[in-house]
């Protein structure tokens, strides 16, 4: 893409001599961006997005054009006119090209007649850029050459190396590369001598990044990558935003030289993505030109892709914005991919049908390069329709236009013109760091007591300004600290109250409910040491002695649980378990130890094996039987299940007992509130159980939660990881 030079609206000055004498040549490695991209259909809706932001940033100048058309009317001064004129020329040049031509004319024509140099520059060049954007590449030179000579009267070496920098960019359209090389490093050594504002250092840069097409088009994509990376680097340091949608079109078009499609795609639809965002910004900015250029190599990209749809919905975007501002060039480029891919397609009628039209219009504009493109397609689809006749003519034409273009002669002259360019850019290294040497002892003895004494106040600005800069941060670090201090110290005061709260629960629970028990135990005890049960009674005590034990063991056995778990002393190891084994276990165990008539059923799958600590998740499992067989009548049935979900097992112990209340349901897992109930035979409970149930479940990387409803049972889910 070349980079036109024109209203470049930046003012910012850098030592472009320093970073770009000597260096037009160098030979940097290319990074190889290793990026494969996904493309799919959905290329045919980014590039008609691009298409429609690309017209909807013209809707503002237009705006403004009517507005300036207006104020031709009301009769203003020539001078002023001839401005308008070619600023009318210049906001239609990207929406209505015949518009565009006919206010450039115009502004020529009354530019002669006020004779105002700089005005006469001004339009022959705006009239030059708008043939380069239509494609009749030999007119823009034309009247850039006419610019050339007016800014060589005005003894303006900005305006000169502007006007060469713009010929070479016209000649490189063209396929003549040892013209376009001489005239952009001819514009290079001009702007470098000149005034170096920061206008030259813009165009300089323009100058370096159009070498570096040039390179590429000779073949030398190492040197041309190394001169695009220079120039976008420079652009950076310039803020010169439009730089890097340029460099990635190029970077692009390297890679789909060589063949790397997919680095060639994403640079490309990168080089879209930021000329859209910079004519948001700008609307009317000129880098709009990237957008049909990119997609025509994006349609490309995808041609050779063998991907013929995506390719034909980019070269449809592309032409649509050609045709909407004339260009010529464009038009023809996009037909011959046209072509090239109706050929692929097996329409080979199609394709010669496009062929033919775009090398009529190459033709017409001396776009010698895209002719000897078009002769060649047509040799290749001649031959393949064995018209050897034809399939002969096209191809002495491409090898003729080809010979003429990368004649030996060429060649030479390039590579001498590359020679000069850098002994002369050396020379004038060297002579201006002579110069400056010479300068800076002169200026070195002027500047040696303002120096001294500066030297003094800086350091005593520097010292004063690092004590308050030290002391401010301290008072930072200690005012960060206190609020950590204090921020810690609340977080534990809440824990420590929390815990306060756990700790007077269970040692009520264990003043009472643990008290409880034993004493009933003893007094049991008591009874049969003194004979006072008769024999017949014995069976019901033992049974009433037994269920107190039970219950006695329960909860010694969940207070001994919680406390190591409090403690962090429970050492929790996952291993494979077999969860129908558990509950096979703690059935068999319930069974021979309750009272009451209830069915246990295990429909836990053989199968079902779980990654986690075998003793913890045999305590759940039995605390949620234990529970289960308390709020269970006689006659009821208990059914423990296991369900396969994702990564884990989902555990249900499902009762047909009392139920409960949602409020009842919000409590059951409360740490400091724990609720507790009698059963349906007055079997007593301290609310531990599930606590406890919680904690391991989620000690286990799994979660618990309740489904009940009053009068129709209640079922627990648990959850364990797989193996």
């Amino acid at each position: 893409m070349n980079r036109l030079t024109e209203n470049p609206g930046l003012t910012v000055m850098y030592d472009y001599r320093k970073l770009c004498s000597g260096m037009l040549v160098m030979n940097s490695g290319i990074q190889r961006l290793m990026a494969l991209l996904m493309i799919s259909v959905r290329n045919y809706i980014v590039s008609w997005l691009l298409l429609a932001a690309s017209i909807a940033g013209h809707s503002q100048p237009l705006s403004l054009a009517d507005s300036l058309e207006k104020s031709l009317k009301n009769g203003i001064p020539d001078t002023a006119r001839v401005n308008t004129l070619v600023q009318l020329s210049q906001l239609y040049s990207l929406s209505d090209f015949t518009k565009a031509s006919t206010y450039a004319l115009e502004a020529i024509k009354l530019s002669e007649k006020v004779d105002v140099p700089k005005l006469r520059y001004k339009s022959l060049q705006n009239y030059a850029l708008i043939n380069n954007l239509g494609g009749d590449f030999t007119t823009a030179i034309k009247y850039e050459t006419d610019a050339l000579q007016v800014a060589i009267e005005m003894a303006d070496t900005t305006s000169i190396g502007l006007a060469y920098s713009n010929i070479g960019n016209f000649y490189h359209e063209m396929g003549v590369y040892d013209e376009a090389y001489f005239y952009l490093t001819r514009s290079y050594r001009i702007l470098q001598n000149g005034k170096m504002n920061g206008s030259d250092s813009l165009y300089m840069n323009i100058a370096l990044h159009n070498v570096g097409r040039v390179f590429k088009e000779m073949g030398y994509y190492e040197t041309a990558v190394g001169h695009l990376r220079l120039s976008n680097k420079i652009s950076h340091l310039l803020n010169d935003k439009a730089g890097y949608a340029y460099f990635l079109d190029e970077v692009g078009d390297v890679k789909l030289r060589t063949k790397e499609y997919d680095s060639a795609v994403y640079y490309l639809l990168k080089a879209t993505q930021e000329a859209k965002k910079l004519m948001r910004a700008e609307p009317g900015n000129i880098v709009v030109e990237v957008l049909p250029k990119s997609l025509s190599k994006i349609a490309l990209a995808f041609l050779h892709k063998q991907q013929y749809e995506t390719s034909l919905a980019y070269y449809d975007s592309a032409m649509d914005i050609h045709q909407a501002t004339g260009n010529q060039f464009g038009i023809a480029e996009v037909e011959l991919g046209r072509g090239m891919v109706y050929t692929k397609q097996g329409n080979p009628s199609e394709a010669e049908r496009l062929m033919l039209k775009a090398l009529a219009i190459a033709k017409s504009i001396n776009a010698r390069l895209l002719q000897i493109k078009c002769h060649d397609q047509l040799s290749a689809l001649y031959e393949s329709n064995k018209d050897f006749a034809k399939a002969l003519y096209h191809n002495r034409q491409h090898q003729q236009l080809k010979d003429s273009l990368f004649s030996q002669g060429m060649q030479q002259k390039f590579f001498r013109d590359q020679l000069r360019f850098e002994t002369e850019a050396k020379d004038d290294q060297i002579a201006s760091l002579m110069r400056m040497e010479q300068m800076r002892a002169s200026e070195i003895r002027k500047q040696e007591i303002i120096r001294n004494i500066l030297v003094v106040v800086v350091a005593l600005t520097a010292i004063l300004l690092v004590t308050v800069y030290r002391s401010g941060q301290r008072r930072k670090r200690i005012n960060s600290l206190l609020l950590q201090h204090q921020e810690e110290m609340e977080k534990r005061s809440q824990e420590l109250e929390q815990l306060n709260k756990v700790k007077d629960k269970f040692f009520s629970i264990i003043s009472h409910d643990l008290r409880s028990p034993v004493n009933a135990l003893a007094g049991l005890l008591d009874l049969l040491d003194r004979g006072a049960i008769k024999p017949e009674e014995l069976p019901m005590a033992l049974k009433e002695l037994r269920t107190r034990f039970n219950h006695t063991r329960t909860l010694l056995n969940n207070l001994l649980d919680w406390t190591l778990l409090q403690m962090d002393k429970l050492n929790l190891q996952a291993t494979k378990i077999s969860l129908h084994a558990l509950v096979e276990e703690n059935i068999a165990l319930l069974t021979s130890l309750h009272q009451k008539n209830i069915s246990l059923v295990n429909q836990v799958s053989p199968l079902a094996y779980a990654l986690a600590d075998s003793n913890t998740i045999n305590l759940v499992i039995r605390n949620l039987l234990t529970n289960a067989l308390k709020f269970t009548n006689d006659g009821g049935e208990i059914v423990i299940g296991a369900e396969e979900k994702n990564n884990e097992w989902i555990v249900s112990v499902r009762d047909n007992g009392v139920g409960m209340s949602p409020e009842v349901r919000n409590m059951l897992f409360d740490k400091i509130n724990p609720y507790s109930t009698r059963g349906t035979a007055n079997e007593k409970g301290t609310g531990l159980g599930l606590i406890l149930c919680k904690e391991f479940v989620e000690k286990n990387h799994g979660r618990i939660w309740v489904d009940s409803e009053e009068g129709k049972g209640s079922t627990f889910w648990f959850s364990v990881p797989k193996t």
